[in-house]
C-alpha cells in the first residue's frame, strides 16, 4: 500500500523509461525498453530479442483490485512458496509503480544488465539484498543519509514524456508491473501486491510470449482498452 509520499507518474514511453534507465546506471546502448505493438505472434515477432522483462500498464478498476486481492488470500491460504531469487519490493510511494515496475525489471536481470559501478542501480540493488519487501520499499521512500536517491530521476522522467504529466496529487487509475522470468517460472511483480504471482512455466525464449499470455488475460477481463505494453530488450545493432 502506498504511503503519504507521491510523485508524479511516469508515461508508459520507451523513450522516457530508456533516459530512466541511463540515470540509473544502464547502458541503453545494450539494453532498452520497445513497444509491443500487439499480443499476436506476428506482432511479438516484430519486437527485439531476446527479452529480460515486460512491463505492462494497465487501468486499475474495482474488479482488478478484488481479484489481487482473492489471489493473494489465495496464496497465503495454500502456503505457496516464492523463489529466494526473486527480488520482489512494496510500493510505498503513490504514483511510483512505474519506477517500481523498470526496478523489477532491473533486480531480476542484474546479471545481463550490470549496472555501472557507482551508479544508483548498482548501490541500490547492494544495500538491498538481503531486506525484506516491505524493508526495499521504506528504503527507496527513505534513503538513508549518503544513499543515491532515484525521485530526482524519476520526477525528471515523469516531466518528459510526450504529454503533460498528471499532478503528484492527482487520482490516477493506470498501472504498471512487471513481469520477468526466473529459474523456469513466469512471474508478475507489483508493488501494491502481498507477494510475487506465479504465472507459470516461462523461459528465457517464451517470456514475451508467455507474458503476453498474462496481459491477454487482464485484457479479457477489462472493459477498457487503454493498456500498454513495453519490454526490456537487447538493444538492436541499429537501435
Amino acid at each position: 500500500m502506498a504511503g503519504e509520499k507521491k510523485w508524479i507518474p511516469l508515461e508508459s514511453n520507451p523513450d522516457v523509461l530508456n533516459e530512466f534507465i541511463s540515470k540509473l546506471g544502464i547502458d541503453a546502448a545494450k539494453y532498452s525498453f520497445s513497444d509491443v505493438f500487439g499480443l499476436d505472434e506476428e506482432l511479438l515477432a516484430m519486437v527485439p530479442q531476446p527479452v529480460v522483462a515486460v512491463v505492462m500498464c494497465y487501468p486499475i478498476t474495482d474488479e482488478s483490485d478484488a481479484l489481487a486481492k482473492t489471489e493473494d488470500e489465495e496464496q497465503v491460504a495454500k502456503g505457496v512458496a516464492v523463489d529466494p531469487q526473486v527480488f520482489y519490493m512494496k510500493q510505498t510511494i503513490g504514483n511510483a509503480c512505474g519506477t517500481i515496475a523498470v526496478l523489477h525489471s532491473i533486480g531480476n536481470n542484474l546479471e545481463q544488465l550490470s549496472p555501472a559501478a557507482g551508479s544508483f542501480c548498482a548501490q541500490f540493488f547492494g544495500a538491498t539484498g538481503g531486506m525484506s519487501p516491505a524493508e526495499v520499499g521504506r528504503y527507496l521512500e527513505h534513503p538513508p543519509a549518503g544513499a543515491p536517491d532515484i525521485e530526482e530521476a524519476h520526477q525528471a522522467a515523469a516531466a518528459g514524456g510526450d504529454t503533460a504529466p498528471p499532478g503528484a496529487d492527482e487520482e490516477v487509475n493506470l498501472h504498471f508491473v512487471a513481469l520477468v522470468h526466473r529459474n523456469g517460472q513466469l512471474w508478475e511483480l507489483d508493488g501494491r501486491r502481498g507477494a510475487p504471482v506465479c504465472r507459470g512455466p516461462s523461459s528465457p525464449d517464451t517470456l514475451l510470449a508467455d507474458a503476453a499470455k498474462v496481459v491477454k488475460d487482464f485484457v479479457s477481463r477489462s472493459n477498457s482498452l487503454n493498456f500498454n505494453v513495453l519490454a526490456l530488450t537487447q538493444t538492436p545493432a541499429d537501435g
